[in-house]
């Protein structure tokens, strides 16, 4: 399976429509790759905070069209990152959109995990409920897997992690806007979650500027043994890899770690 993650350059010298209109070019170019990954909150930056509301749509607003056509034109199946939405009642979430290769939804998640510690995100948007998980089929002769969908805040949480890989996740995608003063966790954490749920991460982050915070980029690619299978740099670049889906039941055979999970123990008196 051929997976490309589009580290898109965010700034503020750029217009969203006109960055939509380029991030939908470059989506197209990925015609050939099964799964196309964006970024967490391309359109605004992750955390230009004053452009939340303002840039906010409905879920089947003009990013959503225009990705939806993207995928559809390129063949691929689309993590379209995230994008502020405006829910019916109101309300702003931080929400992801999947996209299959004709184009129709396959999947939405608002983020569970906020971040900004009383402030920012985590006070202007609401907080998803739910877990998602998307089948990709693979070529024919060929396994597919089954994708985990997280973003960003949520790679510090691996019980997330672990209600994924309950609900049959073998590929964990996370697109992110992290900031580059802890660069160092990003990689950690990718590694971390790929080695204990024996899955492989696929993690997509931004470059650029988001209001004053400069992004770490290197998205990162993981397989199950946690090996780095492709990491980008730090500027806008298209990362491109081979993986085998197969390597998950093989790795989680070899080595049933999974099957010796004890949950439920009550926590120690104090």
């Amino acid at each position: 399976m051929r997976a490309s993650l589009l580290q898109i350059d965010v700034n503020e010298d750029e217009s969203v429509d006109s960055r939509r209109v380029r991030v939908v070019s470059l989506v197209r170019e990925q015609a050939g790759a099964d799964l196309v990954v964006l970024p967490e909150l391309w359109t605004t930056g992750a955390f230009a905070y004053e452009k939340f509301g303002r840039e906010a749509e409905p879920l089947e607003g003009p990013t959503y069209e225009a990705m939806a056509k993207a995928a559809s034109d390129a063949g691929v199946w689309l993590h379209a990152g995230s994008i502020p939405e405006r829910a019916p009642d109101g309300a702003l979430y931080n929400t992801s959109v999947v996209f299959s290769p004709s184009g129709e939804l396959a999947a939405a998640y608002r983020k569970i995990h906020r971040f900004g510690f009383d402030k920012g995100e985590a006070v202007l948007m609401g907080a998803g409920e739910e877990l998602v998980t998307v089948g990709l089929p693979g070529k024919p002769g060929e396994p597919g897997t089954t994708i985990g969908v997280a973003t960003c805040y949520d790679l510090r949480f691996p019980e997330l992690f672990r209600g994924l890989v309950d609900a049959g996740a073998e590929t964990l995608v996370v697109p992110a806007g992290w900031p580059e003063r802890r660069r160092a966790h990003w990689t950690l954490l990718a590694q971390a979650r790929a080695v204990e749920n024996q899955a492989f991460v696929l993690a997509c982050g931004t470059a650029g500027t988001h209001a004053g915070v400069p992004q770490a980029g290197h998205s990162i690619v993981v397989d199950p043994w946690g090996e780095v299978l492709a990491q980008a740099g730090a500027g806008e670049q298209v990362l491109t890899v081979e993986f085998d889906p197969g390597k998950v039941a093989v790795t989680r055979e070899q080595f049933p770690a999974l099957k010796d999970r004890v949950l439920g123990l009550a926590a120690p008196r104090r």
